[in-house]
């Protein structure tokens, strides 16, 4: 969706293991937008993050010219979280296969298949789509559950991976 202002663009992330997804359209996706990005998404996740796989974006890490400025941001708030930030090789998106599947995932259920009158109207679309996503999906890859079912049982078999009871992820209801 574009406007006068520019191009919205969406910060995806996706746990590995559950599949659970967390995103966010923005107006600008600098390095300010990235590192609140990954704040937020600790604020959201019940267990502890413990690694962060991103592209080479300048919102991810510094280009090799500015090597000599001080930490980037997005690697000061991994570190204050003791999370380990890699970067995938360059050249290889598919590396990040995950977040490049649920990308188009999230186009086709949204920008390609409906029209907005704003930009409003798209996050209220995104919004519902990802919660059905991660609370009513069934997925293969999980044995047949939702991403949030995953999340449950692992609490009940490994708490210690946690930080916070993952109870708040189920959905109440809709107002």
């Amino acid at each position: 969706m574009s406007t006068a202002e520019g191009k919205l663009r969406l910060f995806v992330a996706i746990d590995r293991t559950s599949k659970f997804a967390f995103v966010r359209l923005v107006e600008s996706a600098g390095k300010m937008e990235a590192a609140q990005f990954l704040r937020d998404l600790i604020e959201a996740v019940p267990y502890r993050i413990h690694t962060v796989l991103t592209d080479n974006g300048i919102q991810f890490t510094s280009r090799q010219r500015d090597i000599w400025d001080s930490q980037h941001i997005f690697d000061r708030v991994c570190d204050e979280h003791s999370i380990e930030h890699r970067l995938t090789k360059v050249n290889h998106p598919w590396t990040n296969g995950q977040v490049e599947r649920m990308n188009r995932t999230i186009k086709d259920a949204t920008v390609k298949r409906y029209h907005y009158d704003s930009h409003d109207q798209l996050r209220a679309h995104l919004h519902l789509f990802v919660d059905a996503y991660n609370h009513a999906r069934r997925l293969k890859t999980l044995r047949g559950l939702t991403p949030t079912e995953f999340i449950l049982n692992a609490w009940t078999k490994e708490p210690e991976r946690f930080r916070i009871n993952p109870s708040h992820l189920i959905p109440g209801p809709y107002t």
